[in-house]
């Protein structure tokens, strides 16, 4: 394997081998490694770049993705607040239900979460290779209340990468995005700042209905939609400012492949699979 001092030539450098069945970047790949500020992985093709530095690696499989960041959530101090709800809001109320008899059950407690920005988008970016193939991009994800689960409540070990997803991009929806066209502009503004491509809010599609993710808890509704890009254009991400954006591989896979690992459970984000197996059924 060739070192060199650029992420393109590292990657130009490896020459094929029997044993890995290395396949040299296109110049549309090379153009996509040069223009990542992140690591960008194209697993069909069995090449690897490291995030930070000249050093290529080959992956066995086309079915591996790359190591996900070991990042880690630190818990400094427990302090039970006394200040007005922030991001999330605690919403507490006696309910009952009205049945079709015309009964009614009697009163009940019943906690559900709430937030200002309640519900999102999540966008599926793909493209086809030389072959017709049709690849996705994903993005490794942190997310703290994985990695705040209790060990006493655990039926199963876990990973060591608890706390940390493959996920297609998505966000929050601003209050001035509520709104058909206002979805687009949302998915539009996420793309850029998670995987780093600026594409017109009205190139994304619709990819099949919304849906709740945790309906017993929130009334968070996701928003679908899928877009066909040029991947020599991506750019470094403009991410959000949140320290959780900071440090995330993106990876480039064929989508055939990520249906199997979400079956192998390396891909566990629920959305993420809904949004992989819909594009699949284009």
């Amino acid at each position: 394997m060739t070192r060199a001092t650029d992420r393109t030539e590292a990657c130009v450098g490896m020459a094929e081998s029997p044993q890995w069945g290395v396949a040299r970047p296109t110049a549309a790949e090379k153009a996509l490694l040069t223009a990542s500020a992140g690591a960008v992985y194209r697993l069909d093709r069995r090449w690897l770049c490291s995030p930070r530095g000249p050093k290529a690696r080959m992956l066995r499989s086309s079915m591996e993705l790359p190591p996900l960041p070991r990042h880690r959530i630190l818990v400094v101090e427990e302090r039970p607040s006394l200040d007005p709800p922030g991001f999330l809001r605690l919403r507490r109320v006696m309910l009952r239900v009205g049945f079709e008899d015309g009964t009614e059950s009697a009163p009940f407690e019943y906690d559900t979460i709430d937030r200002d920005r309640l519900d999102a988008v999540v966008i599926a970016a793909h493209f086809r290779d030389k072959d017709g193939r049709r690849l996705v991009f994903l993005r490794s994800a942190i997310r703290p209340p994985l990695a705040l689960r209790p060990l006493s409540i655990r039926p199963i070990p876990e990973k060591e990468t608890l706390g940390a997803l493959w996920e297609l991009p998505a966000g929050l929806v601003e209050a001035e995005e509520r709104s058909p066209e206002g979805l687009r502009r949302c998915a539009a503004r996420e793309l850029l700042e998670e995987i780093g491509v600026l594409v017109a809010p009205d190139a994304l599609a619709e990819l099949g209905p919304s849906t709740f993710p945790a309906p017993g808890v929130v009334g968070e509704r996701h928003f679908y939609f899928h877009v066909e890009i040029d991947p020599a254009r991506i750019s470094a991400p403009t991410e959000d400012g949140s320290a959780l954006e900071r440090g995330a591989v993106i990876a480039a896979i064929p989508i055939d492949a990520s249906i199997e690992l979400c079956r192998r459970g390396e891909i566990e984000d629920a959305k993420t699979e809904i949004a992989l197996r819909r594009l699949a059924e284009l």
